[in-house]
C-alpha cells in the first residue's frame, strides 16, 4: 500500500459521503460529554449535619442548638459529622434550662450521628451522597466513586485498542456505545453504593473507547483539512457540546437517579447509525482485505458524483521502526491529571456549581476553535508544549490571588483549564499522526490506558483541594510543566502525511523556528 491519500484523490475532500462521515462520528462524542464529568453532579456533597429525630422531645431552641458551630474557610457552619449528646440535651430541655445562658455548650459532649444526617434540598434532590450518605466517616468513598469509573476507562482503553485493531474500528465502536449505554441505564436503579461502583467502572469501559474508535475512524477516512477539523473543532466541540448539555440536565433532573435515565435513554438513537458509518477503508487495507476497501471507496464515489479508477490500490512492501510510546504515555497521564483535576473541582469553586460547570464547559468550545487552528498553522510539538506550559503555568498565580477576589481566582482556573482543553484536543491529533494504520488504534489505546491512571488519580487531587486548595494547583501546574518539556523530545508530523507503515513514521529532528509555517514549506523540508 503506497500513499493511501493520493490513491483516493478522487474522491475530493468533502463530498456527501465525507460530510456523512463527519457528522455521524461527531454526533457519538456527545453522551462522552455527558459522563465523563457527570459525577459533578451525581456524587455532589450538599450542605449536611446530624439528623435531630422528629420524635425527639426537646424544645425548639434546644433543637437548633443541638448542632455545634465551626469556622469554615472563614465562614461559620453547623458541623458536619458532629452532635451533642441528646440524652444531656434532653434533659437539659426538660429542665427547662436554655442553651449559651444556662449551660455552656462547649463543655457539654459531643457524638457522632448516629441517626443519620439532614441533607440541604437547595439545589438536589438527591445524590449518591445523600442516598449512601457518604460523608463523615464514608467520605472516602464519594472521591473512590470516580476514580472506579476512570479505572474502567483504562481497562477499557486496554483491551479496547487491541480488539479494533483486531476485528474492526466499526464493531470496536458500537459495542462500546452499547456498554456506555446499557450499563449507564442499568446505574440508575442501583440499590447501594457497591452496585454503583460496579456499574460506573463498566459504563467507563465504555466511554473512552468510543471516543477513540471514533477519532480513529474519522482521522483514517477522511483526508485533508476535513480531517484537521474533525480531530480537533468537530469531534471536540461535539464532546464539548454534551459536556455543555450536562448541567442542563442537572439542573432539571435534580435526582441523582433520574438524571442518569435522561442521559442514557436518547443513546438509543445511535443504533441507526450503524448502516451509514462504513468500517475504516485504511484499516481493511492493513488486514489485508483490499476488495472490501475498495467496495467501500467506490461506494464513497457514487455518494460523491465521482468516477472511482479500475485498481484503487496496487500492492507495496512494508517495514518497521521504532516509536516515542514512552513519551507519550507521559504526556497523556499528566495531561490528564490536569484536565480532570479542573473539571472535577468545579463543584468546590465559589458561586452556583451548575453555572460554574457550564462555564468549565463553555471554555471547551473556544478551546477546540485554538487547538484546530494551532493544527493549521502551528507545529505539533511546540503548539502542544505551549498550550501546557501556559495551561499548567497560570495555575501557579491562582494561590497569590486574596480569599476576596474569588472570581478572579475563577477565571484563572477557566484560563488554565483553556489551554488545558487545547492540549487534550491537540495530542489526540498528534499520536495518531505518529503511528502507522496497522497499529494506530493499539497505540491511541495504550495512551489513553496512561492517561486513565491520571484520571483515575484526579478525583484525589481535587479531595486534597479541600484541605489545600494551593496544594492542588501546585500539583497539576508542576505535572503540566514536566510534560511540557518532554513534548520536545518527540518527532514533529505538521503537514506530513499520515503514516500507512512503519517506515512511514516521522524521524525526530531539531526543533525549527520559526513554529508557525505553511505545509508546503514542511513537504519542501
Amino acid at each position: 500500500m503506497g500513499d493511501y491519500d493520493e490513491e483516493i484523490a478522487f474522491l475530493g475532500n468533502w463530498g456527501r459521503f465525507q460530510q456523512m462521515i463527519f457528522l455521524l462520528l461527531c454526533a457519538t462524542a456527545v453522551p462522552n460529554g455527558f459522563t465523563a464529568l457527570s459525577s459533578v453532579f451525581l456524587g455532589d456533597s450538599p450542605a449536611h449535619h446530624c439528623l435531630i429525630p422528629e420524635g425527639l422531645n426537646i424544645t425548639e431552641e434546644w433543637r437548633k442548638a443541638s448542632i455545634p458551630t465551626q469556622e469554615v474557610n472563614g465562614e461559620t457552619e453547623n458541623s458536619r459529622c458532629r452532635r451533642y449528646r441528646l440524652d444531656l440535651i434532653s434533659n437539659f430541655s426538660a429542665l427547662g434550662l436554655s442553651p449559651s445562658k444556662d449551660v455552656n455548650l462547649s463543655q457539654v459532649p459531643l457524638e457522632g450521628c448516629s441517626d443519620g444526617w439532614t441533607y440541604s434540598k437547595e439545589i438536589y434532590q438527591s445524590t449518591i451522597v445523600t442516598e449512601f450518605d457518604l460523608v463523615c466517616d464514608n467520605e472516602w468513598k464519594k472521591p473512590l466513586s470516580t476514580s472506579i469509573y476512570f479505572l474502567g476507562v483504562l481497562s477499557g482503553s486496554f483491551f479496547s485498542g487491541q480488539f479494533s485493531d483486531r476485528f474492526g474500528r466499526k464493531p470496536t465502536l458500537f459495542i462500546t456505545l452499547v456498554i456506555q449505554t446499557v450499563f449507564g441505564f442499568v446505574q440508575a436503579f442501583s440499590p447501594s453504593w457497591e452496585a454503583f461502583s460496579v456499574f460506573f467502572f463498566l459504563v467507563g469501559m465504555g466511554h473512552i473507547s468510543n471516543f477513540v474508535a471514533a477519532f480513529v475512524m474519522g482521522t483514517e477516512i477522511l483526508t485533508g483539512p476535513p480531517r484537521m477539523i474533525f480531530a480537533s473543532l468537530g469531534i471536540n466541540g461535539f464532546f464539548a457540546l454534551g459536556y455543555m448539555l450536562l448541567p442542563l440536565f442537572a439542573y432539571f433532573f435534580r435526582n441523582w437517579r433520574t438524571l442518569l435515565i435522561a442521559m442514557t435513554v436518547p443513546n438509543i438513537v445511535y443504533i441507526a447509525f450503524w448502516w451509514f458509518i462504513p468500517e475504516s477503508p485504511r484499516w481493511l487495507l492493513s488486514q489485508g482485505r483490499v476488495e472490501e476497501a475498495e467496495a467501500i471507496l467506490r461506494g464513497a464515489a457514487k455518494k460523491n458524483r465521482v468516477i472511482a479508477p479500475e485498481v484503487i490500490f496496487p500492492q507495496t512492501e512494508t517495514s518497521n521502526i521504532r516509536h516515542n510510546t514512552l513519551i507519550l504515555t507521559l504526556v497523556w497521564f499528566s495531561l490528564m491529571i490536569g484536565y480532570f483535576g479542573l473539571s472535577l473541582n468545579t463543584s468546590n469553586l465559589h458561586g452556583s456549581p451548575h453555572l460554574n460547570c457550564f462555564i468549565s464547559a463553555a471554555t471547551e468550545i473556544p478551546a477546540s476553535i485554538a487547538c484546530w487552528l494551532a493544527l493549521k498553522y502551528l507545529r505539533r510539538r511546540l503548539s502542544l508544549s505551549l498550550s501546557m506550559l501556559l495551561g499548567g503555568g497560570v495555575l501557579f498565580f491562582i494561590q497569590l490571588v486574596p480569599p476576596d477576589l474569588s472570581p478572579l481566582a475563577i477565571s484563572l482556573e477557566m484560563i488554565g483549564k483553556f489551554f488545558m482543553t487545547s492540549a487534550h484536543g491537540l495530542i489526540y491529533v498528534y499520536t495518531g499522526e505518529l503511528y502507522p494504520t496497522g497499529i494506530r488504534n493499539t497505540a491511541m489505546g495504550i495512551c489513553a490506558m496512561a492517561s486513565r491512571v491520571g484520571s483515575a488519580i484526579s478525583p484525589y487531587f481535587v479531595h486534597l483541594g479541600t484541605y489545600n486548595t494551593d496544594l492542588l494547583y501546585i500539583l497539576l501546574g508542576s505535572l503540566t510543566t514536566i510534560s511540557a518539556i518532554s513534548v520536545l523530545f518527540l518527532p514533529e508530523s505538521f503537514g506530513l502525511p499520515l503514516p500507512e507503515t512503519m517506515d512511514q513514521m516521522p524521524k525526530r529532528e531539531r526543533i525549527k523556528w520559526p513554529c508557525l509555517s505553511s505545509e508546503q514549506k514542511v513537504k519542501d523540508e
